[in-house]
């Protein structure tokens, strides 16, 4: 399980920078201005967004969490939609993009409903789940596991 969170965090960090790349190269337009505001605020928010999720520290916070994400997985995917349908770039220059959005809102889905069944398998009880085996980060510091060190912030000046 563990693998597949970081595995799937990597992959969304790769979605975001892709986004910027591709915003990047938008035309100088008021249609492609408007769109590089947004597309790199949706993109980048689903890698940020799921590293959060990976912080939660009940099967409610995990759902809730799964659920921005997939909003803004969603969101980035109306993006690409409007610079292919509105012809602003070429669908050949997106297709890859899109296609990674569309995966990654299928995994969302899937992943919300599979977490919403554990939580009304457990009669609607909120619990800790970051030291239960089923968590993401299970062995991350200052999460069940008394080997690693618990990562501190440096201290600052008042």
């Amino acid at each position: 399980m563990l693998d597949k969170h970081f595995a799937l965090r990597d992959r969304t960090k790769r979605f975001a920078l892709r986004v910027l790349k591709l915003c990047d190269s938008l035309p100088r337009t008021d249609a492609g201005r408007t769109i590089s505001c947004q597309l790199p605020r949706s993109g980048t928010s689903v890698a940020a967004n799921y590293r959060a999720v990976g912080r939660a520290r009940s099967q409610s916070e995990f759902v809730a969490k799964l659920g921005v994400v997939l909003e803004e997985t969603d969101e980035s995917l109306f993006w690409l939609e409007l610079l292919a349908e509105g012809g602003i770039l070429p669908e050949r220059r997106l297709g890859e993009l899109t296609a990674e959005a569309n995966q990654h809102v299928a995994i969302f889905v899937a992943s919300q409903q599979t977490a919403k069944r554990k939580r009304k398998s457990n009669g609607g009880v909120v619990r800790d789940i970051s030291s239960s085996p089923d968590h993401p980060i299970v062995g991350t510091p200052g999460h069940g596991s008394p080997d690693l060190p618990i990562a501190r912030p440096p201290d600052r000046p008042i």
